[in-house]
């Protein structure tokens, strides 16, 4: 804004340079033509802008409050007009806002057409605002005021409208892309001419590989109107560039024209791999090749595959040439280690890394040594099959002896790593006296060594298996404790195995036995005591149905509102004692009767016999 005091030697120019405003001194003589987007400012002696104006100066803004007193030299204080105007390009146009305020008349036109027309001597500021659609291009804008009485101030601005909901228009593409190439660095430079639409958000730059298209999600988003691309894959491939400008209601325009770059090829194919795989007929045994990788495949020229010597450890090469695979036949099959690595060189003369050095095992087949130590533990009933390991093997089979069909079947747990040497074997649905059992080693080849048997008979057990869950749950006289058992027995073994409750008073740790409980062989038979009962499948039901049995005993005898922890103990018919099986914890209902009242009292009264007591 130029407040247009008593400047007549020069005037303020307002221009653009990289997007930014600066001002230089001009002489009045020249200023008659000023760089849009500044306004040109001419100052007239009368209301009908008429004559040769008294002055023209340049004005970045239209912004002026010049009170009573005249706005420049030789002008009076009264009756006088200003006129600014501008030509400038918009762009893709659009939707934009005028808004003017002015004491006395204003008048803008767009192109020539009036826009805005307040056109009387006031005595107060009037406001006036409009929505005007700028079509595409140049265009333009001139404000005329006049002044006829009293003070003068007068402002003018015009906007874009950026809401999505008002601006349809796309920004135009952006021109004069250019690009450039160092070979020295990879990188590319992208520069363009600045859009000239006045509500420009930012630019987004685009890459693809010739044959490809341009993606949707932009390379980079910059404001400026040059980027340099220092991403670019060294690979001798052909790339294109685009720019597109966005504005602020988020719409982007097309593409500007697409400019190519080839690349210098810097990038090595990636490393082979060596494998070892059967070469053909001709040759006595299985032999190492040198295998490509699909990437940049068809770009390789030459393959170098070498051998460590152990001895000295210094590599020799054993192949240069085309080929992708080969065999090597200087090595003997007896067992021994021999290690290779290998790099290939694309078209462009770029060799790749080595390999990873890859040692293989010449062809061995010779088993592992059998098992020492096997044996059986017993941890809380569970027999666990332990062993030492072997050396040189990978993993171990844990068989057992199938009686109906004379073989071995697997007898280790789902699940559990062949690897181990501590397992707990699976039994087959047959229930036996003894179970069978063969451990055998074998290596990573596959070569499984002489197994090792082991025998476990059920009588040898060195205690009973315990209960495996209970529960605990109070009703209104007492606790109900519910127990769940494995049923090892054939229906021809007795006596049956015996069950003992023992009760531990969380707080205070006492510990009591709360009965003891023996199986019948009917189906809910009760027992001696009335309060204690076991069931199970029966006699007559088949062994695969008695896998699991279950047994329930109430606890009268427990403290009022006490809470117990219950755990079931088993002996068996051996006579030997389980460890106790998990706990369950509940607390005893409200079971304390309250105390008789005291003071009883009769009385005869008319009619009847009145009781009294003391509460």
């Amino acid at each position: 804004m130029n407040p247009a005091g008593r400047m007549t030697a020069t005037a303020l120019v307002l221009a653009t340079a990289g997007g930014l405003l600066y001002a230089t001194a001009v002489p009045a003589a020249a200023a008659a033509s000023c760089t849009s987007p500044v306004f040109k400012r001419q100052f007239f002696a009368n209301t009908t802008f008429s004559g040769t104006p008294k002055k023209t100066d340049c004005d970045s803004a239209i912004d002026q409050n010049w009170g009573t007193g005249a706005p420049v030299s030789g002008l009076p204080s009264n009756t006088f007009g200003v006129r600014w105007s501008v030509t400038r390009d918009f762009g893709s146009g659009g939707p934009f806002t005028f808004t003017a305020s002015a004491r006395d008349g204003m008048r803008v036109y767009l192109d020539g057409v009036r826009r805005i027309d307040v056109w009387k001597n006031g005595s107060a500021t009037v406001k006036k605002t409009v929505d005007v659609t700028i079509p595409q291009g140049r265009h333009t804008l001139r404000f005329d005021y006049v002044n006829w009485t009293g003070a003068a101030n007068v402002t003018f601005a015009y906007t874009p409208r950026t809401s999505a909901t008002h601006d349809k228009v796309k920004p135009l593409a952006p021109t004069g892309a250019a690009v450039s190439y160092n070979s020295a660095t990879g990188a590319a430079k992208l520069t363009w001419t600045r859009n000239k639409e006045m509500d420009l958000a930012n630019y987004r730059v685009y890459r693809r590989l010739k044959g490809t298209q341009y993606g949707s999600k932009p390379l980079a988003t910059t404001t400026g109107t040059s980027y340099t691309d220092t991403t670019l894959p060294r690979t001798g491939a052909a790339y294109y560039y685009e720019v597109r400008a966005a504005d602020k209601a988020g719409r982007v325009s097309g593409g500007s024209s697409d400019k190519p770059v080839t690349t210098i090829d810097r990038t090595p194919p990636a490393a082979p791999f060596v494998e070892w795989d059967s070469c053909p007929a001709d040759q006595p045994y299985a032999a190492p090749q040198l295998v490509t990788t699909a990437k940049n495949a068809a770009d390789i020229v030459r393959y170098e595959m070498q051998r460590l010597d152990a001895a000295t450890k210094s590599w020799s090469t054993v192949y240069s040439g085309t080929k992708g695979a080969i065999c090597d036949t200087g090595y003997r099959a007896d067992g021994s280690k021999v290690t290779y690595r290998g790099r290939a060189r694309d078209a462009a003369g770029n060799w790749s890394a080595y390999s990873a050095a890859t040692t293989f095992t010449t062809p061995d087949l010779t088993p592992p040594a059998a098992v020492t130590g096997l044996r059986a533990e017993y941890r809380s009933g569970v027999p666990h099959l332990v062993w030492s390991p072997v050396t040189g093997a990978a993993s171990y089979q844990v068989l057992q002896h199938d009686p109906a069909t004379g073989g071995y079947i697997d007898a280790r747990p789902a699940g559990s790593p062949s690897t181990m040497t501590d397992v707990v074997p699976r039994q087959s649905a047959a229930v036996a006296d003894s179970y069978r059992y063969a451990v055998r080693a074998v290596d990573a080849k596959g070569n499984a060594a002489a197994p090792v048997e082991i025998t476990l008979r059920m009588a040898d057990r060195p205690e009973a298996i315990p209960a495996f869950t209970t529960t605990a749950s109070r009703f209104d006289e007492g606790v109900m404790i519910a127990w769940s058992s494995v049923d090892p027995w054939t229906v021809d073994e007795r006596p049956l195995p015996t069950y003992k409750i023992i009760r531990t008073d969380t707080a205070t740790g006492e510990t009591a036995v709360v009965d003891q409980c023996k199986p019948f062989t009917s189906v809910d038979q009760p027992l001696t005591d009335p309060d204690t009962y076991w069931t199970w499948a029966g006699d007559d039901a088949p062994l695969s149905a008695r896998k699991q049995v279950n047994g329930s005993c109430w606890d009268v005898q427990g403290e009022s509102e006490t809470t117990y922890e219950y755990r079931v103990v088993t002996t068996d018919r051996y006579g030997r004692v389980s460890q106790p099986g998990p706990p369950a914890t509940t607390t005893t209902p409200d079971t304390r009767r309250p105390a008789p009242v005291e003071n009883l009292t009769a009385e005869r009264v008319p009619l009847g016999v009145r009781l009294t007591w003391t509460p």
